[in-house]
């Protein structure tokens, strides 16, 4: 059986990957927020003694999605902000 505090610990940490990846405003953090995340769900799944499903999450998840994102923010350009007006 699969130890509580490990299988909590391992949780916690994909809650601030998932909340971290979504409030990040600059896109590249983001995208490495959500390998980091991918990367933490084929960790629980090889703890769960599921590796074929690690190693799918890991290739395609970790992998072939951070890289896609990664080519894509890379075409996109960065928007100017605007000074905040004083209230």
């Amino acid at each position: 059986m699969i130890d509580g505090a490990l299988t909590n610990g391992l949780l916690f940490f994909l809650l601030i990957a998932a909340f971290s990846a979504v409030h990040f405003r600059d896109n590249l953090n983001a995208v490495l927020a959500l390998s980091v995340f991918n990367t933490g769900m084929s960790v629980i799944f090889a703890v769960y003694q599921a590796p074929d499903v690690a190693l799918a999450e890991a290739v395609v998840g970790a992998g072939l999605g951070t890289a896609l994102f990664l080519i894509a923010v890379s075409k996109t350009r960065p928007c100017p902000r605007q000074p905040r007006e004083p209230q």
